[in-house]
Formats: C-alpha cells, sequence, structure tokens
C-alpha cells in the first residue's frame, strides 16, 4: 500500500475566517459524525488488539500507552482514569507522553523527534514480555513512538497502535495495529480534532473492554470503583442498596466496614 499522509490532506473547506461562528460550528459538527462510524468499521483490529491486552494482563503484566502531543496526552489521561474507575493499580495501566509530564500541559513539541527516548522512557518502569505497549500517533510516523515500538518488537514485547493514516510506518510495524481513517481534518493538519477524537473513542473502548474481561465490572457496574470522592461514595452506596436490598445507612456502615463495593457485597450477599 502507498503510504499517504491523509491527517495532512487539505481541508475540504476553504475561507474558514470568512465564515460566521454558526457556519464553522457546523462544518465541525458535521465532520464530527463521520467519526464514529469509522471507528465502527476498526472494530475487528480493536478486537484482536483487546484479546491480547487481556492475555497479557492475565499474566500480571501491564498495558503502556505511549504517544506524543495530543496523542500522548490523550493516553495519559485513559490511564490515569483506570484506577478511580474499576480499582486497579496507578502502575497497571500507565501512560507515557514524550517530554515527560511537563509535556503534558505545555507542548515539547521537538520531544517527538527523538527515535530512542521512547525506549529509554519506557525502561524506567522495567518494561518486561508480560506488558504490552501501544503508540499512538494520528500520522503514525512520530520518531518517539516508532523508536519505541521497534524496540519493544525486538525484545519480543506485544506492541499495537492507534493511528489514522493506513499504511502508515506505525500501523506496518506494530504487531496489532488499529487504523481510523478519518480523513481531512477541517482545518488542515490539526489532528487534535478528527483524529484526536478517533483516539479518545478507541483508548475508552480498549480500556473499558479490557478491565471488563478481567473482572473489574459485574453485571453494568464498577464493583472495584475507588470511593474517593463524594460522587463515587454515592454511586458505591446506592450499588450496595440495591444489590443487597438494604438501606442507605446500612450500606454506608458497610461500605465504611469494607473500604470495597466488592467486598461489602460478597461478605453480605445471602
Amino acid at each position: 500500500m502507498t503510504f499517504k499522509k491523509i491527517t495532512e490532506s487539505d481541508s475540504n473547506y476553504d475561507n474558514l475566517e470568512k465564515k460566521s461562528s454558526i457556519s464553522l460550528l457546523k462544518i465541525i459538527n458535521k465532520e464530527d459524525q463521520s467519526v464514529a462510524n469509522n471507528v465502527r468499521k476498526a472494530i475487528p483490529d480493536i478486537n484482536k488488539l483487546v484479546k491480547n491486552i487481556v492475555k497479557q494482563l492475565n499474566k500480571k503484566g501491564r498495558l503502556f500507552y505511549i504517544g506524543s502531543g495530543t496523542s500522548g496526552r490523550l493516553g495519559v489521561v485513559d490511564a490515569s482514569e483506570c484506577p478511580p474507575t474499576f480499582g486497579v493499580d496507578y502502575n497497571l495501566v500507565i501512560g507515557i507522553i514524550a517530554g515527560g509530564d511537563k509535556a503534558i500541559k505545555k507542548s515539547i513539541e521537538n520531544a517527538e523527534d527523538d527515535f530512542h527516548q521512547g525506549w529509554e522512557d519506557l525502561k524506567k518502569y522495567d518494561i518486561n514480555k508480560n506488558d504490552f505497549v501501544i503508540g499512538i500517533a494520528a500520522s503514525g510516523t512520530t520518531p518517539y513512538v516508532l523508536g519505541a515500538i521497534e524496540k519493544c518488537n525486538s525484545q519480543k514485547i506485544p506492541t499495537g497502535c492507534i493511528t489514522c493514516n493506513p499504511g502508515s510506518p506505525l500501523s506496518e510495524l506494530s504487531k496489532f495495529p488499529v487504523v481510523v481513517n478519518v480523513g481531512p481534518e477541517v482545518v488542515t493538519g490539526s489532528s487534535r480534532m478528527k483524529a484526536g477524537t478517533a483516539q479518545k473513542m478507541v483508548l475508552n473502548m480498549i480500556s473499558t473492554t479490557s478491565m471488563i474481561m478481567i473482572g473489574k465490572v459485574e453485571g453494568n457496574k464498577m464493583i472495584d470503583m475507588q470511593l474517593t470522592n463524594y460522587k463515587l461514595s454515592k454511586r458505591a452506596t446506592k450499588i450496595v442498596m440495591n444489590k443487597l436490598g438494604v438501606d442507605e445507612a446500612k450500606a454506608k456502615d458497610l461500605l465504611k466496614t469494607y473500604k470495597s463495593v466488592r467486598l461489602a457485597i460478597s461478605n453480605n450477599d445471602k
């Protein structure tokens, strides 16, 4: 397949600066509506990816996301939301971004050009064959990500990717690639838009499905959520009330005792 960087293709719209705000909003929304359908087309590949992630997690491995810029930030966001949502350790799903944590808030664009640094950043976590690494890059050409994935492959560490360019170096290099072709952006080359939305959707699918498959959801409830704030504690109380048929006071008492929705239910479900 001949590689064409679709994420850099010229926008289907022109003279944007002459359009009204309502026209611009409608254009962006129209383009966004195509994203979910393009993600749907990638489900078979996402399924292959998830099955192999779960295989590694069941071997006590970890899931790593590695990327730069918007892609890296999206990986960090998804990883950081797994512990409070599913009660997993903060070291189970790990997001790594080129330039380090300071790049989450402030753009460090040249950090993505270092082919060797991605692997160096992964080594800080004593990465091994039980782990799984997903490279995230809308273009599929980011040296920081490519270098990390190439080295993982040489070390027999399973790899996947999320990209928006068919036939990209990253999709060719990764063992379990996911490619979502969202077409040109409204603002030419601004891959934080449709490409970023697609990546976020795929990340949601990957982490949620993986967590369900390793037993972190019961029925449709987050049975292992962390009781770290009022909202989560209230949700946990409701789950215990409904599951055990007890009143709010009793549910709160059980959660105070066991500090876990799962344990409160399992130790009191007759």
